[in-house]
């Protein structure tokens, strides 16, 4: 291309030279541009800088470019024709200021939605589940539990005041105390042999598991004024051997209000028998039924301190229940005296203005009362059977009546032709069965604050009649403290001695 050409060029796409179209009509596209940026602007009464001229319309219109010399007009006629001018674009108002929107509230976390498995079919209708709990903070060890006790607040003068808390303030500071674990542990010089926990399970046959007996009985109540505690456990040779507990524990409650009567039987059946724990199970609950059935008789002739009618009547009691289970040795063709267990009762008024407690039972054990702080053994003296004069009573021991003929029974209650007196009728017995080989033991006390009155079987009686250091470390548990719970009981009662190793069955009365 020539000089001229080049010249041509330049000027043509030059920015700053004049356009050649008509430009009076004032509505290019730059002009609109222009108008259309001065209505998408900042408001009326907005304090913000305007924007930067455009460097187009700063330019004079006619001014020639400063290096080069002007292009010469051409000659030739314009072809194209004139474009009709376009009206100018109506103004456009300002838009409104929009106001913030509200933050959107935070959306509870959804849970997590199980997996399903390819064979379970999709739930027709909305299930809602509640969402699964907080994972529980870690507990302590289980060797030491801890509880977290708050320390004492600083003492305040006379003239101080209290500041209430903050809402922003810290917490109360707190102190992990140590609890002790009670524990089964021994007197004596050394340990036992057997292992102190259980060991193994007595077997158990088909079509006889109702008769199955736990390792191990539990139970406490409070009544009037007296806390009882009971536990029955079976002794550390029957444990190693697997063999059941022959100690049976039965608490139940007769009635209702004041008038209710509380009633702990204590049976324990023979070591030589092979169902010994089954007769003191039923020993227990035999003598239970004949207490219930005249519970409201005997809880009046308690509170009413009717002590002749109480014995009369708990020992004619006594005699049915022994005289069920000589009948159920013979159904099992067994001798009366395979299938027995001595039997030791409490009986405890729930009016808490009676303070009586009636003992009452037949077969060895013990029966002892912590009082000042030393114990006392209080179980019935027994006569000597070469002491007892007089015709037999029915019940102590004594072999049955002999029968007579009815001819001699007829004339029992008349007159007689040489003295002209009338013989007493003998004892009323609705059943005559013959009375147990231990006889009746009876005894009705009126308890003292303070007092604590242990029911023992033979298994924990005799350590505790024969080991000093048993008493003494109950009684100091015990004396002058307040009821353990079940759980320190269960400990206190396990409490082993060497050469002992019966099952051991204890119920205490704390008096408040």
């Amino acid at each position: 291309m020539t000089q001229q050409g080049d010249s041509w060029w330049d000027e043509l796409y030059d920015e700053s030279a004049p356009d050649t179209g008509p430009t009076a009509s004032g509505d290019t596209l730059d002009d609109r541009f222009d108008t259309a940026a001065r209505a998408t602007t900042d408001p009326p009464g907005d304090t913000k800088s305007p924007p930067d001229p455009d460097p187009r319309a700063a330019a004079p219109a006619s001014a020639p470019a400063p290096d080069r010399a002007p292009a010469p007009k051409s000659t030739a006629p314009d072809t194209a024709p004139e474009p009709p001018p376009v009206p100018p674009a109506p103004p456009v108002p300002p838009a409104p200021p929009v106001p913030p929107a509200p933050p959107a509230p935070l959306a509870a976390p959804v849970p997590p939605v199980p997996e399903r498995a390819p064979w379970e079919a999709a739930a027709t209708g909305p299930r809602t589940f509640p969402a699964p709990p907080p994972p529980l903070p870690p507990a302590p060890p289980a060797e030491t539990p801890t509880v977290q006790v708050s320390p004492d607040p600083p003492e305040e003068g006379p003239e101080q005041e209290q500041e209430p808390p903050s809402a922003g303030a810290d917490p109360v500071p707190t102190v992990q105390v140590p609890v002790p674990r009670p524990r089964t542990g021994f007197v004596g010089g050394r340990p036992p042999t057997y292992e102190p926990e259980p060991t193994t399970l007595p077997v158990a046959r088909p079509g006889e598991l109702a008769d199955v007996v736990a390792d191990t009985v539990l139970d406490g109540a409070r009544y009037g004024t007296c806390t009882l505690r009971a536990a029955s456990v079976r002794g550390d040779s029957a444990r190693f051997r697997g063999e059941p507990r022959r100690d049976a524990l039965l608490t139940a409650r007769f009635g209702h209000d004041e008038g209710a009567l509380v009633l702990v039987a204590v049976a324990a059946g023979s070591r030589v028998a092979e169902d010994g724990h089954l007769a003191a199970a039923d020993a227990c609950r035999w003598i239970a039924e004949a207490v219930c059935r005249s519970h409201t008789r005997l809880s009046e002739d308690i509170r009413s301190g009717r002590r002749g009618d109480l014995k009369s009547g708990l020992h004619r009691l006594t005699d049915r229940t022994y005289g069920k289970l000589r009948a159920r040795a013979a159904e099992r063709g067994l001798a009366p005296d395979a299938y027995t267990a001595a039997l030791r009762c409490l009986l405890l008024p729930a009016d808490p203005e009676c303070r009586t407690r009636v003992f009452f039972g037949v077969g060895g054990g013990g029966l002892f009362r912590l009082r000042d702080g030393a114990w006392q053994d209080i179980e019935p003296l027994l006569p000597e059977r070469a002491a007892v004069t007089g015709a037999p009573v029915v019940g102590f021991g004594s072999p049955p009546p002999v029968p007579t003929a009815p001819e001699a029974a007829e004339e029992d209650d008349r007159l007689t032709m040489d003295l002209g007196i009338t013989t007493a009728p003998g004892p009323l017995i609705e059943e005559p069965v013959p009375p147990p080989a231990e006889p009746f033991r009876f005894r009705a006390s009126v308890a003292r604050p303070g007092d604590t009155l242990l029911l023992a079987s033979a298994g924990l009686a005799e350590p505790m009649r024969g080991e000093p250091d048993l008493a003494r470390e109950l009684a100091d548990r015990w004396a002058g403290a307040e009821p353990p719970g079940l759980a320190a009981f269960l400990a206190d009662t396990q409490l082993r001695v060497t050469g002992y190793a019966d099952d051991r069955t204890a119920v205490a009365v704390w008096e408040a």
